[in-house]
């Protein structure tokens, strides 16, 4: 190995980077939600601006780009697990179950409980009080629909 290649990065640098990663977006899609700016200008901001830190920068891109671009599915899905309108939802809420919805949906190699998981710990830095009971409550169901295959159970 040469001095400017880098080694591969561990399964645990990885799972770090990732995580990371969706805490930018749950930070930039909660900016997107409150101020209407378009997702491309919040992720020149967060570059120009904020250190990405160890982020997968990729990643952070595909679920800040994501997630507009794949809203109606998005909320389509999560809506009939809701105990309220979607747009009752507590904002920071509302796009940590974007993200995860998203993640569910279109990133088939993250494996549902970790979809959930990571969720329910932003849910415990960012939310509410129990948002993270919400938040996994919601996830529960819906995992038994978008992850038929993963789960095998069918939701009800």
């Amino acid at each position: 190995m040469t001095e400017s290649e880098t080694p591969p990065l561990t399964p645990h640098q990885i799972n770090r980077a990732r995580h990371a990663a969706r805490r930018l977006a749950i930070q930039s899609l909660y900016q997107w939600q409150m101020t209407g700016d378009y997702p491309k200008d919040i992720l020149a901001q967060f570059q120009d601006e904020r250190p990405l830190g160890d982020a997968d920068v990729a990643y952070f891109r595909e679920l800040l780009m994501g997630v507009p671009e794949h809203l109606q599915a998005i909320d389509e899905a999560v809506s009939p697990y809701l105990d309220r309108p979607l747009e009752r939802v507590d904002p920071v809420e509302r796009a940590i179950l974007r993200v995860a919805i998203y993640e569910m949906m279109q990133c088939i190699d993250v494996p549902y409980r970790v979809v959930i998981n990571e969720a329910v710990d932003l849910a415990k830095v960012f939310g509410a009080e129990q948002g993270h009971r919400f938040v996994n409550g919601v996830l529960d169901k819906a995992v038994r629909k978008l992850r038929i295959a993963e789960t095998g159970r069918k939701s009800k």
